[in-house]
């Protein structure tokens, strides 16, 4: 057998390998990050149910400044659509929806993805009191990758929350510049 057909044979098996490997690797993805914010929850809460404060904090909104955006509806509400459209290929086009709001306690989106890669996923924020002035916040991002796409779960997960991190790092420094203790 030459070395060309024994590669290829190679490269065949292990495609195959991977495929089989993507059948038993979980096809649900949930991510949590969460931070201390030296505000009251009301404020906090007050703030994240408006989408258009994303600009202040939410790093795919501000990675491109000249994203196109749409509103539909009355921010802070129930049915409050945000449409985004960029020539970025990390940011691609969607939308967002206010699907559940629990006044003073959390936040629920429902966001479509239409490119690069047609998806939804789930986004859910909630402040809890840790004390008088000092809330946490958790904010769970939840989906469902396709196979054979979910082989790439856990490098998902590690970028996906880096980004909720760094988003809620910026939403804490915008907080607490903006409500002085």
């Amino acid at each position: 057998m030459s070395n060309f057909l024994r590669i290829a044979a190679g490269l065949v098996i292990l495609i195959i390998a991977l495929l089989i490997a993507a059948l038993f690797v979980k096809k649900e993805v949930v991510i949590k990050q969460q931070i201390i914010i030296n505000c009251p929850k009301q404020d906090v809460y007050d703030y994240i149910k408006f989408l258009k404060h994303e600009d202040t904090y939410n790093k795919w909104v501000m990675a491109d400044r000249a994203l196109k955006k749409d509103f539909t509806g009355t921010d802070g509400t129930l049915g409050y659509l945000f449409v985004w459209e960029s020539k970025d290929k990390n940011i691609g086009e969607g939308e967002q929806e206010i699907t559940k709001l629990t006044e003073g306690r959390e936040v629920e989106c429902e966001i479509r993805f239409i490119s690069p890669r047609k998806n939804k996923a789930v986004s859910l924020m909630t402040t809890d009191s840790v004390s008088p002035g000092v809330t946490r916040v958790e904010w769970v991002f939840s989906s469902r990758m396709k196979y054979p796409g979910n082989l790439m779960r856990s490098k998902y997960i590690k970028r996906i929350g880096k980004d909720l991190a760094t988003s809620l790092k910026s939403l804490k420094e915008r907080l607490e510049r903006s409500y002085p203790q």
